[in-house]
Formats: C-alpha cells, structure tokens, sequence
C-alpha cells in the first residue's frame, strides 16, 4: 500500500509546462489523489483486521456470524437516537425494535465505499485525460524550453521567430482549442454537482447537509443533540442471525456488533464535504470568469497583462483587437510558460509584424 501512496505524488507534483488552471488542477490532480489515497486507507482498514465484531453467544461461532453481519449489512433504530444513553438505550440507535422491522434503518453502504471512492478519483481524473488528449502538447511544442532564460541570445531568436510564424500562419483558428478547455473544466463542476447528488443518495439523503450539521452541533440543545457523524456512520449496530435448533426449529439470535471502520469513514467524509464545498465554490466561480473572458472581450487586454507584470496594457490592447478568442488564449497559456522578459520580446515582435500582415478583426 505504501507503494501505491508513493505514486500518487506524481499527481500533485510541480509541472514545467502547465495548460491548465489552478483550480483546474485541484479538480483533477489534488481530489484525485485525495480519493485514491481515502480509497486505499479504507481498503486497507476494511481487509487488514477486522471491519465488524459482533457479540455473540459462547455457543454460536463468532468468525461466521461477523462475516454474516458484514455481508447482509446491519441495522439501527432511527428514534433511539435521541434516548439516554446507559439508560434508555445501551448505545446511540441500538434498541429493540419489537418485531417493527420497518422502524430498522440498515446500513448497506460500507461494504462499498472503498469502491465508490475509488470510481470517484477516476471520474475526477477524467477532465485531464480529456484536455491532455485534446491539447496534443500544443503549448510544450510552442515553449521549446523558454521558460527560462539560459539559452542563447541566437536561439532564443529562432525559437521567437518559429512561435511569430507558427501564430501568424495559424491566426484565428485556434478557437475550438479555447472552446474545449472551458468546456474541461465546466466538466469539472458537472462531476462535482453529480458526485454530490450521488453521494446523498449513496446515504439515503443524509450527505448533502452532514458538515452543517457537524458544525451546528455544538448549539444543539442536549436533548435534542444527534451527532451526524453517529447517526450516518453508526459505531454500534444490530444483526439478527437466524439459525437451526437441535430439532430443526428457527433460532433468533439478536448480536450487537461494532464497526470501527467507521470511524475512518466519518472523518473522511466530513473533510470530502467540505472539500467539495471549497471546490464547488472555486470552480462555480472560474465559470463566471470564464464567461466574462468569452462575452466581454474589453476584459482581455487587461487580463493579458495581468499574467506578465512586464508587459504594458497598449501593447495587449494592440495584439488583442487583431486575433480571435482562441489565439488570446494560447497567448495566454505561453505567458504562464515562457520567461517574462523573453515573453514581453515575443509579445511586442508579434504586434509589429500582425500589423504589417493582417487588419484588426470585430471580437
């Protein structure tokens, strides 16, 4: 398992060439690795030790039983939530049910949140897969090792010239690029938006507010006070074990029995709930920039700028009213690539000979 960990550095390592936002990144490499590494702990927990251990008489086997209990899934009392403790009830949601077997709330799920957060990571990883396929190393070929400096002056000019001619030769068609990177990360918010929606049905509709629930614990007022964490992720549950007597009747056997990978399981949750929220927000965000970049192209210029603080606004002015989206984009990108004083050069060289070829376009 520690083997496996180690690969999932190369998910959050620092990248030369970079295509992508930030928040692009935390979608596809950050969450993946988070749920691939939750994934392996629970795994981990779920198949090294023991998942379940019930209480059961002297008489019956225990290894049996747990297996059985693990295997049919176990159930609580959703009103015993709310009884004394040591009292009224031995444990939070364990109570007798007095043969009201519809009053059970049982609890399927555990054997298969390994595997779900699992697929998760994958569907996390998807946009990437996606834009590395689409991109087709577009930017690496353009970079040609400027992103730094050491180079000769002689081969920085080639490498400056080869980018002039391969963006003038290319000018304006470089918008299906743009257009499916957005559409890459609008992928990324639908995933997180279905992700969350599956996630609540996945625990019966308790998902969607258990970190609030976590958090307003605390002003509860005792006797009303259920801990969300108790409630969804049960340390103590029931299972009835049915079995044949010595002649040939149906025993009832009533075992209460421990989860203790729940414990894993409700901290990992609670940090994915607020994770996702985090990733909701950013992303739901980078949707509104992305729009106002596409509908206001007044913005661009400014934006422009903005990556290179060695660049002056009229000369983003100049080169943005003579290309399209698609090319201000990949502008863009090689900004965040290139070193700046070798960016600047490029950028001003561009300028001048755009405006000996071409005429300005209407954006």
């Amino acid at each position: 398992m520690f083997k496996l960990l180690k690969e999932l550095k190369g998910f959050v390592k620092h990248q030369d060439i970079s295509t992508d936002s930030m928040v692009f990144r935390m979608h596809n490499h950050f969450t993946t690795a988070l749920l691939a590494t939750c994934s392996l702990i629970i795994t981990a927990n779920q198949f090294v030790g023991n998942p379940i251990s019930c209480i059961v008489p002297s008489a019956l086997p225990i290894q049996p039983i747990n297996t059985y209990c693990w295997i049919t899934s176990t159930f609580t009392m959703p009103d015993a939530f709310n009884r004394q403790i040591g009292v009224e009830v031995a444990h939070p949601g364990v109570a007798n049910d007095f043969g009201d077997v519809e009053a059970r709330k049982y609890y399927t799920y555990y054997q298969w949140v390994c595997f779900v957060l699992f697929f998760q990571a994958m569907a996390c990883y998807l946009p990437h897969w996606l834009w590395g396929i689409w991109e087709g190393g577009l930017i690496k070929t353009l970079v040609m090792g400027l992103n730094n400096s050491l180079d000769t002056e002689e081969s920085v000019t080639k490498k400056k010239n080869v980018i002039m001619d391969y963006l003038i030769s290319h000018i304006r068609t470089h918008n299906m690029y743009a257009y499916r990177y957005f559409a890459c990360e609008a992928i990324c918010l639908l995933n997180i938006l279905v992700q969350l929606y599956a996630m609540n049905k996945f625990f019966d509709g308790e998902f969607l507010t258990y970190g609030l629930r976590v958090i307003n614990l605390p002003d509860t007022p005792q006797e009303e006070r259920v801990d969300p964490m108790v409630y969804i992720f049960p340390r103590v549950t029931k299972c009835i074990f049915h079995k044949y007597g010595s002649s040939g009747s149906i025993q009832k056997h009533d075992s209460l029995c421990l989860l203790p990978l729940n414990i894993v399981n409700e901290k990992t949750y609670i940090f994915i709930w607020f994770w996702y929220l985090i990733l909701t927000t950013l992303l739901v965000g980078l949707m509104l920039y992305r729009a106002a970049i596409i509908f206001a192209p007044a913005l661009r210029p400014k934006i422009l700028q903005m990556s290179s603080r060695l660049l002056e606004l009229e000369t983003c002015q100049s080169i943005t009213k003579k290309i399209d989206l698609g090319d201000w984009w990949v502008l863009y990108v090689l900004s965040s690539n290139m070193d700046s004083l070798i960016y600047r050069e490029l950028l001003q060289e561009l300028t001048k000979k755009m405006s000996e070829h071409m005429s300005p376009v209407s954006s």
